[in-house]
């Protein structure tokens, strides 16, 4: 009995084992898919009746299944690709793919010759060579992308098998086209035709990759809408470069190369790889059983131990031409590389795997050979038992050389990172237990399985580099890890405020394009003015306007008004500036186009001299007389305009060249003369310039409409980076443990930040309409977003039914498309309006009344002082236009010196602030002297409220008015220290006034206070400063008042502190209810999504 239940039991680990096996291994299910599919042939050679039904497979055309299978797998392993790296990388690929196509091809070619019993001719051998040239795109991959390799050096392997296939899709192209003569290489056909194949079948890859992005990020469209649009789209790519004789595979490739995920709504683009994937291997399982099954219905007899050294040999051969393209490009990898080495060149070498595209193309050789080879069937069969041996041996080769190279090791600052990422997700599920205890609902709960359960134990990292120690880390190396993460976080940032639709599409993947270029460069952390220098932006613009308002005709009549009561001169006055005028000019220099083709015709001016001669005469004539009039009227101040200038010039030469012609009627002998007079009626061309006057008003137009693209776009782009800095800075804690580190790092993101605020102060300066268009339209998007989240709430609970709720957000999705066609700019409000941006007013009609008639404008130029360090306040400004920028000594927040002697910094603080910042707030309701310096950056416009008028009010609307700003002010304060530790806080000015979600205390010295940790979430003290009755610790602004503190005392004259309450547990539960639904109905597609990104390109 035990006997037989072991038995089973191996039986069970064996047949698991086999299972195991063969999922995770393709090399094997393809081995035994080719094995079957030979037994099948062999049987249809055998049995009439199973080779009926094999016949319609055999007789299916090998171009056939070459567009059947290869478009979804040439797409697929384009769209893997990081188009960035393929950019920086493109001359190593293409050099190490075209030397690997010339060796392979040489060699192989030879080999085929001299080593194959059928004796191939020179054009089946190299058509043989050409095809085992080819590297397959998915499999040279596959098993270094399970491992932690570098992204470059897989996409370095993959693109030169693009490279490969393109190459050879072209030779096999031309050789379809038209095959027997070398000499075809000399036509002028052969090299339209590689034209086309290369530049041709790029661009429309390149066409056809924007209308499939502009198909695929329709918010009105569905799943599996997106689905088969993505199938049909490429395989019409495919066809249609086809059909017109361009390549298929090369457009499929730049389609995708222009494709990443911010191509596809959110989500989207998950679900698309997955069905590629799932078709890719059910294809190339096809592939391989077909093969297998034509290999098998060949004669048998041609099977020998020939064949199989023949395999042996060529397969020795590939991997030698392999090594060999290694060494030569070696060199030019080094140079332009600085971290290749020979370890890599060693995974390089074993990347040649073959595939299905060499398969695929196998059967031309038979097709296109003018000497037909006995046994087709056996090409078949090399080139898939070479391309099993390939998948199976160099696969596990490259995996196994990268683990004993320690090329997939992870690095020591790396493994500190992700140790600090698993300690802090253990101190998350800590205390969501702890926080689950004191749940009624949760009582009965066995919380020490729950504890054991939910536990992460010590995760053993793989291929872990112990060639360094912590101890030994420069701080050079943390920060250069360090980096690389920062990179990886900022990246994340732009898709996801992409996703969010903060970001534009079209600035997110500027913003993600400029950190891939600049992460390469060692210590370099991307600033905005890189990105700026890696957009090129607007100066061209800016110029050619500058340009275009140079040229710009204007009349300017108040100038050259005629003196006196001349008749005369009143008439001519008239004549120049009338607009009938300015149209006969155009009018006439239209006419004289088709004397000019005329003249230009040399058999037609032969016939036409007389006619040619007198209409110059007109023509000069008008130009005289034009020329005279307006220098009558505007006599010296003719020659200030630019376009009155070039009419002089056009006259004199038009004088010139009568007076050439007229002297050639003299002197017919003269050649000189004549060949002068000759080149000078080509300058005649030169009278059609005037006209450009009437089509600078348009490009004047269009160059506007341009610029404040640009100008929004930059907005967008800078405001992106600025949220990116701060998500970082909420995580470099995560990233590297040593304090010392935390803060140079903390030092760059703020100064990067703090240069980006900078930059978004000068745009707004220069596009104030632009600027608000784009806060508008953001405005409105965050509505239609938020009114999407409570559908899907209101659908989930039955509230309404799916009908009803498709068609609701149908509407709402209508009305994020319409935003696409939101005007580029609006016209900034009138200054009384802008007293409706101060939150504290709470736009109270009675408020707002009581300060308008208090508020007075001012003015400053560039380079004023609006206040200084050290004086009292005059009062409070808010910016209606422009930019300042304060700096002064760090603020004390009202603590005293001799309570905190170490708070002295000589670091110096500066702030810049834009239009809708409030300077002078803290200082005013203090009536302390001012702790900074505010000087103007721009011409600044603000809207002033004397201190006077500001607490005459506190008086009118006591107490109301001043805790509102004392409201508004401790909420910015613990928002900016305190950002992480809120981040599941609303702490919206609003939400606090109406609902009192949290409020501030005043405590003045030795006041007391007691905290309710029941009650009260968070106390922090904002401003002054606190001390624990029990422990005496003391707590200094800005800071978070511990859980454990039961009473504390005042230490400064006023300290203020924000309580921030405990919600309500039923509002709890209905807002953990209401994201639960809201991220279950996203992820799993419910009857409509919320997805709010707008379509900008």
């Amino acid at each position: 009995m035990s006997v037989s239940k072991k038995s089973d039991e191996e039986e069970y680990q064996f047949l698991r084992f086999l299972k195991t096996g063969i999922k995770n291994s393709e090399v094997i299910v393809l081995s035994i898919l080719s094995l079957l599919g030979f037994v099948l042939g062999q049987l249809a050679y055998r049995f009439v009746k199973i080779h009926k039904l094999i016949y319609p497979l055999l007789t299916t055309p090998s171009f056939a299944l070459y567009c059947y299978f290869l478009p979804i797998i040439i797409f697929l392993a384009a769209l893997d690709m990081d188009f960035y790296i393929f950019k920086d990388v493109f001359w190593q690929v293409l050099l190490t793919g075209s030397i690997s196509f010339s060796v392979t091809v040489a060699t192989i070619g030879y080999i085929a010759m001299q080593f194959n019993e059928d004796l191939w001719d020179l054009q089946s051998s190299i058509l043989f060579s050409i095809i085992l040239s080819v590297i397959d795109p998915l499999y040279s991959v596959n098993s270094l992308k399970t491992i932690d390799i570098s992204k470059v050096y897989i996409d370095i392997i993959r693109g030169e098998s693009l490279i490969t296939c393109s190459i050879t899709s072209i030779v096999f192209g031309i050789l379809r086209e038209d095959i027997p003569d070398i000499q075809m290489f000399k036509d002028l056909s052969t090299t339209i035709y590689l034209f086309l194949n290369v530049f041709g079948s790029m661009t429309c890859g390149y066409m056809c990759a924007k209308i499939i992005q502009l198909t695929l990020i329709d918010l009105l469209s569905n799943t599996l809408t997106n689905v088969i649009l993505c199938f049909s789209l490429l395989y019409m790519t495919f066809y249609l470069a086809e059909c017109f004789g361009m390549s298929g595979i090369i457009a499929l490739v730049t389609v995708g190369l222009n494709l990443d995920k911010l191509s596809f709504k959110p989500r989207i683009e998950f679900v698309i790889t997955k069905f590629l994937l799932i078709f890719s291997s059910i294809f190339h399982q096809l592939i391989y059983t077909f093969f297998g099954i034509v290999v098998g219905c060949g004669e048998i007899e041609h099977f020998s131990f020939h064949s199989i050294a023949f395999i042996l040999v060529l397969f020795v051969s590939l991997s030698a031409v392999r090594l060999l393209t290694v060494i030569l490009v070696s060199p030019i990898f080094m140079h332009l590389n600085y971290d290749y080495n020979w370890r890599w060149g060693i995974i390089i070498t074993w990347s040649g795997i073959k595939g299905v595209f060499s398969l695929l193309l196998t059967p031309e050789i038979f097709n296109l050979a003018e000497t037909k080879i006995r046994a087709p069937h056996m090409c078949i069969l090399y080139v898939q038992v070479i391309a099993l041996l390939t998948m199976g041996i160099n696969s596990y080769m490259m995996s196994q050389s990268a683990k004993a190279l320690g090329l997939c090791s992870i690095s020591l600052p790396r493994q500190i990172a992700m140790k600090n990422v698993i300690q802090h997700i253990q101190e998350i599920i800590k205390n969501t237990i702890t926080l689950f205890k004191t749940e009624n609902i949760l009582t009965n709960v066995n919380w020490t399985l729950v504890e054991r359960k939910a536990r992460i134990e010590h995760i053993s990292f793989s291929h872990v580099s112990h060639n360094q120690k912590e101890a030994s880390l420069t701080d050079e190396d943390l920060i250069e890890e360090a980096r690389l993460h920062i990179s990886v976080i900022q990246m994340s940032s732009f898709e996801k405020q992409c996703n969010e639709g903060i970001l534009t599409v079209e600035a997110a993947r500027i913003l993600i394009g400029a950190t891939k270029s600049y992460c390469p460069i060692q210590g370099k952390f991307m600033t905005i003015d890189d990105v700026s220098t890696y957009v090129r932006a607007r100066s061209w613009l800016m110029k050619f306007r500058s340009i275009l308002t140079f040229l710009e005709y204007r009349k300017k009549k108040t100038y050259y008004s005629p003196l006196g009561n001349n008749k005369v001169l009143l008439i001519i006055y008239h004549i120049v500036f009338s607009e009938e005028f300015e149209y006969t000019e155009h009018i006439m220099t239209l006419i004289y186009i088709y004397p000019m083709i005329v003249h230009l015709w040399p058999m037609a001016r032969e016939l036409n001299v007389s006619a040619l001669l007198t209409i110059n005469y007109y023509f000069m004539l008008f130009h005289v007389i034009r020329a005279v009039l307006k220098m009558i009227i505007m006599k010296r101040t003719y020659f200030q305009q630019c376009w009155n200038i070039l009419e002089f010039f056009i006259m004199i030469i038009g004088l010139v060249d009568i007076f050439c012609i007229y002297s050639v009627k003299l002197r017919p002998e003269n050649i000189t003369l004549i060949q002068i007079t000759v080149l000078i009626g080509y300058f005649r061309v030169i009278r059609f310039l005037p006209i450009i006057k009437v089509i600078i008003p348009f490009l004047l137009n269009i160059v506007d409409v341009l610029i404040k693209k640009r100008l929004s776009l930059m907005y967008s782009i800078t405001k992106g980076y600025v949220k990116s800095q701060e998500d970082t800075k909420l995580l470099i804690k995560q990233i590297s443990s040593r304090e010392s580190i935390y803060k140079k790092l903390y030092v760059i993101l703020e100064t990067n930040k703090r240069n980006a605020v900078k930059e978004l102060g000068l745009i707004e300066h220069e596009g104030r309409d632009v600027v608000i268009a784009l806060k508008s339209k953001q405005a409105i998007q965050n509505v239609i977003c938020k009114a999407q989240e409570n559908l899907i709430f209101l659908w989930s609970r039955g509230i309404i039914d799916k009908q009803e709720g498709i068609e609701m957000n149908t509407v709402l999705l209508k009305k994020i498309k319409a935003l696409n066609n939101f005007p580029m700019a609006i016209p900034p409000p009138t200054p009384d309006k802008y007293l409706n941006n101060i939150i504290w007013l709470e736009n109270k009609e009675i408020l707002i009344e009581f300060f308008k008639d208090k508020a007075k404008l001012a003015y400053f130029d560039y380079g004023d002082v609006i206040c200084k360090e050290g004086e009292m306040p005059q009062g409070i400004y808010l910016i209606i236009s422009g930019m300042a920028i304060l700096h002064g000594s760090p603020p004390s927040f009202g603590i005293d010196k001799s309570l905190k002697p170490d708070r002295e910094s000589t670091t110096v603080f500066t702030e810049f602030y834009t239009s809708g910042d409030i300077i002078g707030e803290l200082n005013c309701l203090l009536k302390h002297e001012n702790e900074y310096t505010a000087i103007c950056e721009t011409i600044l416009q603000a809207c002033f409220i004397s201190l006077e008028d500001l607490y005459e009010g506190f008086d009118v609307f006591w107490p109301s008015l001043e805790y509102n700003i004392w409201l508004k002010l401790a909420l910015h304060i613990a928002s900016q220290y305190f950002e992480s530790s809120l981040i599941d806080e609303d702490l919206t000015f609003q939400k606090c006034v109406e609902y009192n979600h949290a409020y501030v205390e005043t405590l003045s010295s030795y006041n007391e206070m007691i905290i309710d940790n029941v009650t009260m979430k968070f106390v922090i003290v904002v401003y002054g400063s606190v001390i624990d009755m029990k422990t005496e610790k003391s707590y200094f602004a800005p800071s978070i008042i511990s859980k454990t503190c039961e009473q504390i005392q005042g230490t400064s004259v006023l300290s203020k502190l924000l309580v921030i309450l405990a919600s309500d547990p039923i509002n709890d539960i209905t807002n953990i209810c209401l994201d639960t639904e809201i991220s279950r109905c996203l992820n799993a597609e419910g009857p409509f999504i919320s997805d709010a990104r707008p379509i900008t390109y």
